[in-house]
């Protein structure tokens, strides 16, 4: 995999295709890598319910996947002032690394979250988004991502000596002590007028409540309930290609 360095970090990253950009955050909460749209690195050979965009999207569009710093083979510094603007940066940076003006961007769990904080730092660079089982707050899930964050840090910790317990306490709590879908607030959707596929989610990290209020909320977004399962990849599949194909500038 290529590699982007910049402040420390050391962020890798895939091209497949050719054609309008399309950049891809993978799902997989702190350990995002972009292996994940194919199978788990935990379970390897096991179908996910989701498609791999860069297969199944790369005949129409160029098609940029990444490991997000300090997963898989990337990597980073960690202070107490990173949060969702360290991850925006890198992702600004990539676009810049590339030669991108302008992009659709295509998230999975946490990935729909990074899509909204690009189109919030820089919504003249987002042409679409499709946001798949976003993540969000919920009445009783805010422990799951803690412990889900907890977890990720120890396991950083018992391999890397520069990370300190004290950073990872204020950076645990910059990305997930926030409220609705972390990233952005609702009044950032409510302006967003970057078209928007929303793919519900149906579990506690991924709230269907969460995706019924992001497309209510957004002045152009599209809300599907039923898209996951392997028995309904070539109609998702489809679903996505024709929504990015809908919104791909015509000089392009």
């Amino acid at each position: 995999m290529p590699f982007l360095e910049r402040d420390g970090a050391v962020i890798h990253y895939e091209v497949r295709g050719s054609g309008y950009p399309l950049v891809l955050f993978a799902p997989g909460g702190m350990n995002s890598v972009a292996q994940m749209w194919l199978e788990s690195p935990a379970n390897p050979g096991q179908p996910m319910p989701w498609i791999d965009p860069r297969e199944v999207l790369s005949d129409r569009f160029m098609v940029v996947a990444m490991d997000q710093r300090n997963a898989g083979s990337s990597s980073g510094p960690i202070t107490g002032r990173d949060g969702w603007n360290t991850y925006t940066d890198d992702h600004s940076a990539l676009l810049d690394h590339l030669g991108l003006d302008r992009v659709h961007v295509m998230g999975g769990c946490i990935g729909s979250s990074y899509c909204l904080g690009v189109c919030h730092a820089a919504p003249e660079r987002v042409s679409a988004a499709v946001l798949q089982n976003p993540i969000g707050v919920s009445a009783d899930n805010r422990d799951k991502f803690t412990a889900m964050f907890t977890a990720w840090g120890s396991d950083l910790r018992r391999r890397r000596d520069d990370v300190n317990e004290e950073d990872l306490a204020a950076f645990g709590h910059n990305m997930f002590g926030g409220d609705f879908v972390f990233n952005v607030d609702r009044d950032f959707v409510r302006e967003c007028h970057v078209p928007l596929l929303v793919l519900s989610g149906n579990d506690e990290f991924h709230p269907p409540a969460v995706a019924q209020e992001i497309a209510d909320l957004a002045p152009d977004a599209q809300l599907v309930l039923d898209w996951a399962g392997p028995a309904r990849h070539e109609s998702t599949g489809a679903l996505v290609r024709d929504f990015l194909v809908a919104h791909t500038p015509v000089a392009s």
